[in-house]
């Protein structure tokens, strides 16, 4: 049994991440785990306020879940998307049939508060894509700065800053 998921909350431990060996000709991959309090958000005159909330156990599966456990840490704001499902297994101290909600996870999105700094690393591809940080308001890419210091903006917008 399983429902789409989608909810924001706080992550409550580091990560934790265990790596399989390659299945035939699958390449390796790994699961990294992490315990999250989603919030309750209930609208009121003053705002939205948090009326309860739950833990969940968060599960990722990828094979660069050893490079993404290095950016998650405890306290971090995340969004979360994916399948809500009911985990069940026997106790092994009392055989007791024991059951609990966890998320499997296919996104798990950092949201920028108290984040104080983003870098990223060189693209690994020799072909480098438009990023970002390059788009004006209407989705179009503009060029960087040429050697003059002049911004080049082939949209017609007439408006280089973005």
């Amino acid at each position: 049994m399983s429902t789409h998921f989608m909810g924001e909350g706080n992550i409550g431990t580091d990560p934790e991440i265990k790596m399989f060996p390659t299945n035939g000709n699958q390449p390796p991959r790994g699961v990294m785990r992490l315990n999250v309090r989603f919030d309750n958000p209930v609208p009121t005159e003053n705002g939205n306020v948090d009326r309860g909330g739950f833990w969940a156990n968060v599960e990722l599966w990828d094979r660069s879940v050893e490079s993404w456990a290095r950016l998650y840490q405890k306290g971090m704001r995340v969004m979360v998307s994916g399948r809500m499902v009911l985990d069940e297994w026997k106790d092994r101290e009392t055989g007791e049939d024991r059951s609990q909600f966890k998320v499997q996870a296919v996104r798990i999105g950092i949201l920028p508060f108290r984040v104080s700094q983003v870098v990223l690393e060189p693209a690994n591809n020799a072909q480098q894509q438009p990023s970002p940080g390059n788009q004006n308001r209407n989705g179009a890419y503009s060029k960087a700065a040429g050697p003059d210091g002049e911004w080049d903006n082939p949209t017609g917008t007439g408006d280089s800053n973005f």
